[in-house]
């Protein structure tokens, strides 16, 4: 073991080191160029973070995420800092999290253990995913480091076959990002988002590291559907993806995660075509407004006024009416673009709007608003409303969020 050494009070040692070694073979330089490569990204566009976080079950997609990140960020002088979470949904699970922590120490990691409570909605599975994402939400945001997580290909696979059978488009059937940023700042990575759970298990097999199994991911497991019938994952998981490899004669988890990919890229020239629409629309009314103002003021001077008064100022027939609304999209910018563009983006104008968590249902309603108009009222929409207001080519969707009760 090299010589430890010391970084913001915390010990960063090379046990992790030790077992990977200096030129790694098989499914261990697998698992270590994947996560080089991932974190070497993010240094060089974001600079060198205070440390890395990383998510830790216990499982071998995990242990081998943890154990080549502490390599690879203990060389370069970062610390680590594993979070187990502690469900509390089965007997025992409070002592095997702190096993897990204990040997994220052993191999150099600043372990933590976060117990948190799951009784939100949508049932256990759902529940505990978002008790774990705010748990690992929290230490990033206080150790100012992205959260790595060990998704890998089948992990991708899966999320695509589950949301292809909701009947998504390709907004959803992206699936499973290898990097995200949220907009309170936490950045997501997921390094091994194209290696195979082979690999994460072949990785920590090689080093002898034994990884916890959790029988709530097992398809006879204690979790249950409203149904009673095995969780949607891991029916997916053991039952689904065997039957399309035996069915088409072939494995179907790299095809799937191209799939998520492609409409990745789809997705991504949508999105820019309408937030393009969106940002040419409000500057145009920003220019016509200041101009309305410069012309009142008889002075070339840019107007005090705000932003709703500059949208009410060329409202023009739709008046003070929408001056009282936060976010506005004029009918004659996005009527006739393609119908994937145009809802794309009705969701960025709601966005801007404070308006998030739209439906299906509601982009269909906002979208007859533009095509279908027959003088419908005000949509409501989760934490807001939208309406049309004016007439022909003044005619604009307004938004704005309810107020704060």
């Amino acid at each position: 073991m090299s010589t430890p050494s010391r970084r913001r009070g915390w010990r960063v040692c090379a046990d992790a080191s030790r077992l990977v070694g200096v030129n790694p073979r098989g499914s261990v330089r697998a698992c270590s160029l994947a996560v080089r490569a991932c974190l070497r990204s993010f240094i060089d566009e974001a600079g060198v973070p205070s440390a890395f976080v990383v998510g830790l079950s216990g499982g071998a997609d995990s242990l081998a995420l943890a154990l080549t990140a502490i390599d690879v960020a203990s060389r370069a002088g970062v610390d680590v800092v594993t979070v187990t979470v502690d469900h509390g949904l089965r007997a025992g699970s409070a002592q095997e999290a702190r096993r897990v922590a204990d040997l994220a120490g052993r191999l150099g990691a600043r372990a933590l253990t976060v117990a948190v409570s799951v009784d939100g909605p949508g049932g256990p599975e759902a529940s505990a995913r978002e008790a774990r994402i705010a748990a690992l939400r929290e230490v990033a945001l206080r150790e100012g480091g992205p959260v790595l997580l060990g998704h890998t290909m089948e992990d991708q696979a899966e999320t695509v076959l589950l949301r292809l059978a909701r009947g998504s488009g390709p907004s959803s059937l992206r699936a499973i990002a290898p990097i995200r940023r949220d907009e309170d700042g936490v950045t997501w990575l997921r390094p091994l988002l194209g290696l195979r759970r082979a690999d994460t298990a072949g990785a920590c097999e090689q080093v002898g590291l034994t990884p916890v199994e959790d029988p709530t991911n097992a398809i006879d497991g204690p979790w249950r559907a409203a149904d009673g019938s095995a969780l949607r994952r891991s029916a997916v998981r053991y039952g689904a993806i065997p039957a399309l490899a035996d069915a088409l004669g072939m494995d179907p988890v790299p095809a799937l995660a191209r799939t998520a990919a492609l409409c990745a890229a789809d997705d991504d020239a949508l999105n820019g075509w309408a937030r393009a629409l969106v940002a040419g629309a409000r500057e145009r009314a920003v220019s016509g407004a200041d101009a309305a103002a410069r012309a009142a003021d008889g002075s070339d001077g840019m107007a005090r006024g705000t932003l709703r008064d500059r949208a009410q100022d060329v409202a023009g027939e739709a008046g003070a009416e929408a001056g009282e609304w936060a976010s506005s999209l004029a009918v004659a910018d996005v009527v006739g673009a393609p119908r994937a563009v145009r809802t794309r983006a009705l969701r960025e104008a709601a966005r801007r709007g404070g308006i998030r968590a739209l439906a299906g249902a509601h982009v269909d309603a906002l979208d007859d608003l533009v095509v279908a108009w027959r003088g419908q009222g005000p949509i409501p929409l989760p934490g807001g409303a939208a309406k049309r207001v004016g007439r022909g080519a003044r005619a604009l969707i307004v938004f704005a969020p309810h107020e704060p009760a």
